[in-house]
C-alpha cells in the first residue's frame, strides 16, 4: 500500500516538475533566442541602411565638389627666379 502511495507522489511530482518547469523553461528560452534573433536582424538591417546613407552622401559630396572645380587655366606654373 505505502509502495504504492509512494509511486503515486513521484508520478505526481515528476508531472508537476516537466509540466510546470521545465516545459516554461523551455518556451521561454525558445522565446527569447527568437527575439534576440529579431533584434539582430533589425540591428544588421539599420547598420546596411547607414552604411547606404554614406556611401550615397560620399558620392554626392565628390559629384559637388567635381562640379566646383574651377577651370583649369592651362599649364601656367608659377615659380620665382632662384639667384
Amino acid at each position: 500500500m505505502i509502495k504504492i502511495l509512494l509511486t503515486i507522489f513521484l508520478l505526481w511530482l515528476f508531472y508537476k516538475v516537466v509540466f510546470d518547469f521545465i516545459i516554461p523553461v523551455y518556451q521561454s528560452t525558445k522565446q527569447v533566442r527568437r527575439q534576440m534573433g529579431d533584434i539582430q536582424e533589425r540591428m544588421r538591417q539599420q547598420f546596411q541602411q547607414q552604411q547606404q546613407q554614406q556611401q550615397q552622401a560620399a558620392q554626392q559630396q565628390a559629384h559637388a565638389s567635381r562640379q566646383q572645380r574651377p577651370a583649369d587655366k592651362g599649364d601656367y606654373i608659377d615659380f620665382e627666379e632662384v639667384k
